[in-house]
C-alpha cells in the first residue's frame, strides 16, 4: 500500500521528565470531549484526554476499566480507527505534556466555568479515584448551593448522579423539595427551551441519543456553530443510511478544509458512498493519483465501485493491475478479479504473466500446491493460457507422483520456494544416493537461501559423488 495512506499518526508525549512516542491506534469523539489512544514500540497503550481540543489529561493505563468515561467513549462515541484519512485532523498537537497530577484541579478551575470543569472532571474516572472526583464535584455543588444558585446546583447534581448513578446522597438530593421546579423544567420543556438555560446538558443528552431524530436535528444545530470537524464526523457517523446528494455536496466543502479531495473520495468509499457518481472531478482526481504514483490509493476508490464503472475507466484499471504491488494484489484478491473482467482480452496473456507470477509465489509461501492452484483458477478463467497456471496445473499433478520429485522440485525453485525444493529434492537423494543430480540441486537451494555452511556441505558431499564416479 501506498507510504502515505499507512503513514502512522504518531505523537510526541512528555510526561514528567521522560519522553514516549506513540502512533495513535484510535480516537473517539465524545461530543465536546475526545479520547486518544496510542500504542507504543513497547507495546504500552497511552490515553489522552481532550476538552475542545485542549489536553486535559492522560498516561498509560494497563486495560480500561468497564464503566470509566474511556470506556464509555469507545463504545458510544464516534469512533475513527488509524489509518483513516480524517484521523490526523483531529490530533491538535504532535507533542504533548501531561499536566501535573497534584495541581489539575486547580488549573482546571483557572480555564473553565464551574460547569464545565465538573464535566471534566467525569471524564478523569482512569486516571483518578472516583471518591476524589466526587469530593471535588460536591465542593462544587456545595458551593453552588451555599450562595442560593440553585439552577446552577441542580445542574451540578445532574451530572453527579449521571457520573456516579449508585451515589445514593446524589439521588436523595435530587429527589429533594428545592429541585422539584427544576426536575420539572427538565423533564417537560423542549430541547431548545433547555438549550437556552443549560446548553452544555443538551448537547451531551443529545449526543448520546444522536440516532434519535429529534436529537439528532438538535445537536447538528449545535455543532453547526462550534466545530466544523465534529460536524462533519457526526454526518459520517450517519452518512451511509442517508446516501444523500445534497448532503455530500455541502459536507465536501466542510471536509475540503480538513483532508485531501483523494482521502475525501476513500472516506465516502470506506462508506460505500461511490465517489464517482457524486463527486464530478472524481475522474480527474483519480488521473492525478496515477501520475504522482499513488496507485493503490486509487485502486482503493475504484476497486469497491468497480461495477458501476463506465468502460472509460478501463485505462485507468490497467495502470492500477501494472503498477499495484503483488501483496496488495493479493489482500484484494476478490477485487481485482472483477478488475480483470474489466480489461481487454487481446492485452491480457502477455502483460499479465509476470503479475500473476509473482501473486502465485506470495500464496505458495502461504498456502499449499491445492489451495494456490484453486484460488488461481478465477484468473484462468478470465485469462486462459497463462503459462503461469500451467505450471501450478502441472505441480499439483506431480505431487502424488514419486518418480518426478525433481521436476516438482525444480518448479518450486522456479518459483522460490526453496524449501520446498530441498524437499523434493531431498527426497530424491535418499531414493538415489549415487546420484550427483539432486545433491547439486540442494547445494544450489540452500545458497539461493543465503545459508554458505549447509550449500558448502552438500557441495563436498558432490564433490565425492563425483570422484566415486570417476574412480568407479
Amino acid at each position: 500500500m501506498d507510504n502515505n495512506q499507512m503513514m502512522p499518526t504518531e505523537i510526541s508525549i512528555k510526561n514528567k521528565k521522560h519522553m514516549v512516542k506513540g502512533n495513535v491506534i484510535r480516537t473517539a469523539v465524545f461530543a465536546r470531549s475526545k479520547v486518544i489512544e496510542l500504542g507504543t514500540e513497547d507495546q504500552e497503550r497511552y490515553y489522552l484526554i481532550f476538552y475542545k481540543n485542549s489536553l486535559i489529561f492522560g498516561g498509560k493505563l494497563d486495560q480500561v476499566e468497564k464503566g470509566t468515561f474511556i470506556n464509555k467513549a469507545n463504545h458510544e462515541g464516534i469512533i475513527i480507527e488509524s489509518p483513516h484519512p480524517i484521523l490526523r485532523a483531529l490530533i491538535p498537537e504532535e507533542t504533548v505534556t501531561i499536566p501535573n497530577k497534584s495541581n489539575l484541579f486547580s488549573q482546571l478551575q483557572l480555564h473553565y466555568s464551574p460547569q464545565e470543569m465538573v464535566y471534566i472532571l467525569t471524564t478523569l474516572d482512569s486516571f483518578f479515584e472516583k471518591e476524589q472526583l466526587i469530593k471535588a464535584i460536591d465542593k462544587i455543588f456545595f458551593h453552588f448551593r451555599r450562595n442560593g444558585k440553585f439552577l446552577k446546583s441542580f445542574q451540578i447534581l445532574q451530572m453527579l448522579a449521571d457520573f456516579a448513578p449508585t451515589l445514593k446522597s446524589a439521588q436523595e438530593r435530587l429527589a429533594a423539595q428545592e429541585f422539584s421546579s427544576y426536575q420539572h423544567f427538565y423533564h417537560s420543556s423542549s430541547l431548545p427551551e433547555i438549550l437556552f438555560k443549560d446548553p452544555l446538558y443538551v448537547e451531551l443528552h443529545c449526543f448520546k441519543n444522536r440516532t434519535n431524530p429529534e436529537e439528532r436535528k438538535c445537536l447538528e444545530e449545535i455543532v453547526s456553530k462550534q466545530d466544523g470537524l465534529v460536524e462533519l464526523l457526526l454526518w459520517l457517523d450517519h452518512a451511509e443510511k442517508l446516501k444523500e446528494t445534497i448532503s455530500i455536496e455541502k459536507y465536501t466543502s466542510s471536509a475540503l478544509r480538513f483532508v485531501t479531495m483523494e482521502e475525501w473520495m476513500l472516506i465516502l468509499a470506506q462508506l460505500n458512498i461511490n465517489p464517482f457518481q457524486v463527486l464530478p472531478d472524481s475522474k480527474s482526481v483519480i488521473k492525478k493519483m496515477l501520475q504522482t504514483g499513488n496507485y493503490e490509493k486509487a485502486a482503493l476508490c475504484l476497486l469497491r465501485f468497480i461495477d458501476d464503472l463506465p468502460a472509460s475507466y478501463n485505462a485507468n484499471l490497467l495502470i492500477i493491475w501494472d503498477h499495484s504491488d503483488p501483496t496488495f494484489v493479493i489482500e484484494h484478491f476478490d477485487e481485482f478479479i472483477k478488475l480483470l473482467q474489466h480489461l481487454p482480452h487481446s492485452e491480457k496473456t502477455k502483460r499479465f504473466e509476470q503479475k500473476v507470477f509473482q501473486c502465485a509465489e506470495i500464496l505458495l509461501k502461504e498456502h499449499d500446491l491445492k489451495t494456490v492452484y484453486e484460488q488461481l483458477i478465477a484468473i484462468q478463467m478470465i485469462i486462459p493460457g497463462l503459462e503461469v497456471i500451467k505450471k501450478i496445473s502441472e505441480m499439483v499433478g506431480l505431487l502424488e507422483n514419486p518418480d518426478r520429485m525433481m521436476e516438482l522440485g525444480d518448479y518450486y525453485a522456479e518459483f522460490k520456494q526453496f524449501d520446498k525444493a530441498i524437499d523434493c529434492f531431498f527426497w530424491e537423494m535418499e531414493l538415489q544416493p549415487q546420484n550427483p543430480a539432486p545433491v547439486r540441486k540442494i547445494s544450489k537451494m540452500y545458497q539461493s537461501k543465503g545459508m554458505i555452511q549447509e550449500a558448502a556441505a552438500y557441495q563436498k558431499v558432490l564433490t565425492q559423488l563425483q570422484s566415486n564416479q570417476e574412480t568407479g
